[in-house]
């Protein structure tokens, strides 16, 4: 079945990324802030009740990243404009997603296999970018506590997009090899 419960908060959280976007635009912050919020913890909540109830679906594993990366992307690309966020820490998410992405499809095309389940470094990361939208929207323009979070967040967005890409290099080579041996 390819609705239930935790397809469901996925839609929801699609649904949720032009709102947040176009209030962010507006320079709705509290409204934004409280929307993202609310799909931030339907991240976590749809990949828990899938594995808890059973009800993980080909679908639900394509789609969760899609909207993840849909909803984390354009709040960063919609802080920038507005001057909440640094164009370099934007262009480091983007990179990354990027990164992911051709990756993905790389070894989906070589492999038969779509990509990697996130690593604990990947899923620190989506924590902190998270947590970095929050506090661009929560905290004045050019505030200096929010320089610590970008920091942090930049650094561990790269680790984690180093990770996959030696993750994904490794399998490619592996595969390579295998092929070699027959």
């Amino acid at each position: 079945m390819i609705i239930n419960l935790p397809n469901g908060l996925t839609l929801l959280r699609l649904m949720l990324t032009p709102v947040i976007v176009l209030l962010l635009l507006r320079e709705d912050f509290s409204w934004a802030f409280v929307l993202f919020l609310i799909a931030g913890i339907t991240d976590g909540l749809d990949g828990f009740l899938a594995r808890s109830l059973r009800e993980g679906t080909e679908f639900g594993r394509i789609l969760d990243p899609v909207a993840d990366k849909l909803l984390l992307s354009s709040s960063f690309l919609t802080l920038a404009f507005v001057g909440r966020l640094p164009l370099w820490l934007v262009l480091i998410v983007a990179g990354r997603d990027l990164l992911l992405i051709l990756g993905s499809g790389l070894l989906l095309i070589t492999t038969g296999r779509p990509g990697y389940p996130p690593s604990i470094l990947g899923k620190l990361t989506t924590a902190l970018q998270v947590l970095t939208v929050l506090f661009a929207m929560a905290v004045e323009a050019g505030s200096a506590s929010l320089a610590p979070v970008l920091w942090a967040t930049g650094a561990f967005t790269i680790l984690s997009g180093l990770d996959y890409l030696c993750r994904g290099a490794t399998a490619l080579l592996s595969r390579r090899r295998n092929a070699s041996l027959v």
